[in-house]
């Protein structure tokens, strides 16, 4: 029981040490354009790679430990940026040779991500 929550802690500590990294780095890239979200594109990109390097090493090597992989992976990357998971979960699934469900999953969560963002703004209008 303790280890479950010794694992709770550890994802929570990374995801709040993600959630403030990626408010500082949207702090700090507005400066450099405008017009093009230079921010999101960033840590979209250190996300995948950060996932990428942890999850890669954790599973290959003894360097990352499952608690530094819930530290980084789960919890930092995932208060920084959901962007690297569902990156590294299209990889994991073409790695296993499931094509179709790799397609499915990166179509389906673009096309259905954008059907609900709009669904959802479209509710918010009738609350308004």
């Amino acid at each position: 029981m303790m280890e479950r929550y010794a694992a709770l802690l550890l994802v929570g500590a990374g995801g709040f040490a993600g959630a403030v990294a990626r408010y500082l780095v949207a702090l700090l890239l507005p400066f450099i354009g405008t017009g093009f979200p230079f921010g999101t594109l960033t840590v979209n990109m250190v996300g995948c790679l950060l996932i990428g390097f942890v999850s890669e090493l954790s599973i290959t090597s003894s360097l990352v430990s499952p608690e530094l992989r819930l530290l980084l992976a789960t919890g930092f990357c995932g208060g920084f940026t959901t962007f690297s998971s569902y990156m590294y979960e299209i990889a994991s699934l073409l790695r296993d040779g499931e094509m179709l469900y790799a397609s499915i999953y990166l179509f389906g969560s673009i096309i259905g991500g954008i059907f609900c963002l709009y669904l959802g703004m479209q509710l918010a209008k009738m609350w308004t």
